[in-house]
């Protein structure tokens, strides 16, 4: 019988995190704090990040929007900052084609930290064929 501490050393170790934000509401900032920090300071640690906001979340990477917003109201700290805060450490941040078309939206609507597209098709593939560990939110 293998013990816990025997599984572990044949799990692999993953390089990379992807951070899906699907059911995330842009009208509520508290909910927003917890991805784009965890994104921060997994970049910090070295690991590959990507955060993909698709759905309602995906409003987040139109220009003006996540400025508007704060996770706590009245600290001054906006969603937009925690954005920044995540991409300068490295964290890649990816809109879904859908978005565009659901929010009426062009590629250059959205904020310069979003580095492109990712497609339905290419997260799931990522998923299954690559060594990385999702969080969704």
């Amino acid at each position: 019988m293998r013990s816990s501490h025997d599984r572990a050393d044949v799990m692999t170790k993953a390089e990379r995190l992807l951070i899906v934000l699907v059911n995330t509401d842009p009208r509520n900032g508290e909910e927003l704090g917890a991805p784009f920090y965890q994104a921060a300071v997994a970049a910090a640690l070295g690991y590959q990040v990507d955060v993909v906001c698709t759905a309602t979340a995906g409003r987040l990477l139109r220009i003006g929007i996540a400025e508007t917003l704060e996770v706590k109201a009245g600290s001054g700290k906006t969603v937009y900052g925690f954005i920044q805060e995540a991409h300068r450490h490295g964290a890649k941040f990816w809109a879904c084609p859908a978005n565009l078309d659901l929010f009426d939206m062009r590629r250059e609507d959205l904020i310069p930290e979003c580095s492109g597209m990712m497609s339905t098709t290419q997260m799931i593939v990522d998923l299954m064929e690559g060594e990385c560990r999702v969080l969704t939110y």
